[in-house]
């Protein structure tokens, strides 16, 4: 009983961190989120501008990764485990670098809004030139790591706008509403979070959707 009891209060104290959080930043959030689906929507425009020859060069290409795929020959999971791995960490990372800089948060929304971009992109050229077996790719190769990346990456933007601001403001405007140590050593514990975070979704993307694709295209 005083097992579950703790338990319990453990993930009551989680829940109120959690709401506290989303309430102190939810218009933050906001902003984070349609900028990010403003990129969404931008990468599905940029595949409808693409003309006839581009997106049968960009499919000729595409048809050969998917040939590469079915007969076996792309890279093996541990190698794409390790890019997937080390180039989120990277993407995170860079978004987190620029929190705790002056110059980063102009730089931090336009590595969201690419991220967006991409994702739109992505999704949009297979479903405009494969129609619904590019769907069921889009759904089963780029769906399931994202499903963790990109809250993962909204999460991370929102806190680093907000401790860049906070520099920003104690800089410029000497707005010193709390100490700035704590907040810095949560921004720092939140990276680490979402470095596994970044693993479990780089374990998807190698190990798991590999294996979709290759019953869809085989």
């Amino acid at each position: 009983m005083a097992i579950g009891g703790k338990k319990m209060k453990k993930n009551s104290q989680l829940q109120n961190v959690a709401i506290q959080h989303f309430r102190e930043y939810s218009s933050l959030y906001m902003f984070i989120i349609v900028l990010f689906l403003m990129g969404v929507i931008c990468g599905s425009i940029i595949v409808n501008s693409l003309s006839y020859t581009q997106k049968e060069d960009l499919l000729y290409y595409l048809s050969r990764f998917f040939g590469q795929v079915a007969d076996g020959q792309i890279s093996s999971s541990t190698e794409m485990f390790i890019e997937s791995v080390k180039h989120n960490i990277q993407y995170i990372g860079l978004i987190w670098i620029f929190g705790i800089s002056i110059i980063g948060l102009p730089l931090i929304l336009v590595l969201l809004f690419l991220k967006g971009v991409v994702i739109g992109f992505t999704v949009g050229f297979l479903v405009s030139t494969m129609g619904w077996e590019g769907f069921q790719i889009a759904l089963m190769a780029v769906l399931p790591q994202n499903i963790i990346l990109v809250p993962l990456t909204i999460f991370i933007t929102v806190l680093s706008v907000a401790l860049s601001i906070n520099i920003i403001s104690r800089l410029f405007f000497k707005q010193v509403r709390y100490p700035l140590k704590p907040v810095l050593i949560r921004y720092i514990v939140s990276f680490i979070i979402c470095v596994l975070f970044i693993t479990g979704a780089g374990a998807i993307e190698a190990y798991f959707s590999p294996l979709f694709m290759q019953q869809i295209v085989s």
